[in-house]
């Protein structure tokens, strides 16, 4: 008798053994783990991107400005407190502030009440400002670095992530005998083209810095620290009066103040906040001063040292100090020349090239391959 069709046949196999899932798992965690720093360093770069389009479209605007004004526009415009008090350097109104027609931001500018000091105690000002201060740029955020957390006026502070530079100086104020050796300061005269004999294409105007995190508990390399070591550049007080306060002639200062607070840094003995420190910086786009819109080139980028400042008493940050360019981009951060082109300043930049990146109008020799 010749045997059925379905005697024969052969018994099908109910799924995958659990060896054989095994090995698929594992084959995917390898694939996954092969292909996650690629996706990572993908990313950065088109954070990096967009923060270098950022940078040139800061640098337009300055020149947009330039070409409306004759001049590039302070740092920070002196305004008034109340009409007793006169004008204040300490809630002058930054130039990222200025620039903001020149950025397509002309309702946040036009909603603006510029007859009023940005910060002053009781200052109707900053109530009836608070929505136009509040307001985010997007063309001032890194997408690298995270915005600030913490709110103002029922808000999240807007965070500002590029700062303008005072140069290769630790001065901030504009008014003095003595004045920063870059573009920007508080109050004073505004610098014009004709004033950047060092060539804009040598100079630096605007630079990176990381948001602050807001924990004054956590130790953080952008954790900013006051010390009062004036002398050290020939100054008497916050505001830093001095020749030597322009590099190069203040070099030799800058090893001695950067380590003194760096070790204030580390032992919580600065004046700021319960634990020495504040963690704030970068948090408004629109006040001219260090820690908010302010910076300067003194050390290389990233490197080991906190931002620091020359008064160890005060957590408004309106005095000198060392507040350089800092990113969460790998081997430095992100410059914006007076010309408008941008470059990536490395880490490992030389001081004295550094220097005289910041400096207009010193005459310093420079080529561009000790830089770039």
């Amino acid at each position: 008798m010749r045997p059925s069709a379905s005697s024969t046949r052969a018994p099908s196999r109910g799924g995958f053994t659990l060896i054989e899932l095994l090995v698929v798992i594992a084959i995917i965690g390898v694939l996954i783990a092969l292909l996650l720093p690629a996706v990572q360093a993908a990313r950065e770069a088109a954070r990096r991107a967009q923060c270098v389009n950022n940078l040139k479209q800061l640098g337009l605007a300055l020149h947009n400005y330039e070409s409306s004004n004759q001049s590039f526009p302070l740092g920070a415009h002196p305004t008034s407190c109340n009409a007793a008090a006169g004008t204040s350097l300490w809630g002058g109104w930054s130039a990222q502030a200025m620039l903001l027609p020149y950025m397509e931001q002309g309702p946040i500018y036009n909603a603006i009440n510029f007859s009023w000091a940005t910060r002053c105690n009781a200052n109707p000002g900053e109530v009836m400002n608070s929505t136009a201060m509040t307001s985010r740029i997007n063309v001032l955020l890194c997408p690298s670095s995270t915005p600030p957390a913490p709110t103002w006026y029922g808000r999240p502070f807007p965070g500002n992530n590029y700062w303008v530079s005072t140069g290769s100086s630790v001065m901030w104020n504009g008014t003095q005998s003595n004045v920063p050796n870059g573009l920007f300061y508080s109050g004073g005269q505004p610098v014009a083209l004709r004033s950047i004999t060092d060539g804009t294409a040598n100079t630096v105007a605007f630079g990176e810095q990381r948001v602050g995190d807001f924990n004054d508990a956590k130790d953080s390399i952008q954790d900013m620290v006051g010390i009062t070591n004036y002398s050290l550049f020939g100054a008497t007080d916050r505001n830093m009066n001095s020749p030597g306060s322009n590099m190069p002639g203040g070099g030799g200062g800058v090893a001695t103040a950067a380590q003194t607070c760096a070790a204030a840094w580390k032992s919580h003995s600065g004046g700021y906040g319960t634990n020495g420190q504040r963690s704030w910086n970068g948090r408004m786009w629109h006040v001219g001063l260090y820690g908010h819109t302010f910076g300067n080139l003194i050390i290389p980028p990233n490197s080991n040292f906190p931002y620091c400042q020359f008064w160890d008493t005060n957590s408004d940050f309106d005095s000198g100090g060392i507040v350089g360019l800092t990113s969460f981009h790998p081997g430095g951060a992100n410059v914006c020349m007076a010309d408008g082109s941008v470059h990536f300043l490395k880490s490992t930049v030389a001081y004295n090239t550094l220097w005289s990146l910041g400096s207009k109008d010193q005459g310093e020799a420079i080529s561009a391959d000790s830089w770039q």
